[in-house]
């Protein structure tokens, strides 16, 4: 996962269901907000990513194990928002640092995570 884009993955009798949450605000937008002053840009990055992150946990709330990964800090901020709501006090999340992978790369890291 990163900033603007999560691949969530469920591994079911060993096949994967991929589904990808991405966030509202565009590399479009941002250029169109330039013009309208950096506090005003900010607060709506901000708000954004909250409601990104919220998308997240709404669904992360299904699951009973559920990790973490990719190269951004993206999945720290979602796991200390998570923290915060005692709604997912009872959901094991381990966050991991990894590379940039692709999808196929992805799959096989999931495959191999939850069979230790």
């Amino acid at each position: 996962m990163d900033h603007s884009n999560a691949f969530l993955m469920e591994l079911k009798n060993d096949s994967i269901v991929t589904k990808s949450v991405v966030s509202e605000l565009s590399d479009h937008e941002r250029e169109f907000n330039f013009y309208k002053g950096e506090k005003l840009i900010h607060k709506k990055e901000q708000h954004l990513q909250l409601s990104y992150y919220r998308k997240l946990g709404d669904i992360i709330r299904k699951y009973q194990e559920v990790v973490l990964f990719g190269p951004t800090d993206a999945k720290n901020e979602l796991l200390n928002l998570l923290k915060t709501n005692h709604l997912f006090e009872d959901i094991k999340i381990e966050v991991i640092n990894s590379d940039k992978m692709t999808e196929s790369q992805m799959q096989t890291f999931v495959r191999g995570y939850f069979k230790k």
